[in-house]
């Protein structure tokens, strides 16, 4: 599957659960594993789980295979690898500690993104709510 319609398909996997503080990098320059990270949010072992689980279920919905699922007995981060995009469903604490975006943020992508997804000033920071320019 093309990278921007598997974004988009992780994003709305996320937005469905009500994800919050997602964020899009693209990896292609950092390391040849994978395209993008997607880092969300939730606000509780629950949610995350939750969160994970919508994104794999729309995986398996489409045929895209799931190369690593982790993280779902405490729900505290929860790894979802997809081959080209690698979704991490974190609790805001658990985010802020390991702080991703430092290692993985030098290139985010534009996406559009509901409302409820995402923190206000943080979006605008990262140039985010425009469509994907990629």
């Amino acid at each position: 599957m093309e990278i921007q319609k598997l974004q988009r398909l992780v994003i709305d996997a996320l937005e469905d659960v009500k994800a919050q503080d997602i964020k899009v990098f693209n990896t292609s320059e950092i390391t040849s594993l994978f395209d993008r990270v997607v880092i969300a949010s939730g606000t509780s072992n629950r949610q995350t789980r939750s969160l994970a689980s919508s994104v794999a279920d729309a995986a398996r919905k489409h045929n895209i295979p799931i190369l690593a699922y982790e993280g779902e007995d405490t729900g505290e981060w929860v790894l979802v690898d997809l081959g080209d995009i690698v979704v991490h469903c974190m609790q805001p604490a658990i985010r802020q500690y390991y702080n991703l975006e430092e290692i993985w943020g030098g290139k985010p992508v534009r996406v559009k993104l509901l409302p409820q997804s995402t923190i206000p000033a943080a979006a605008e920071s990262y140039g985010f709510g425009e469509q994907d320019a990629e």
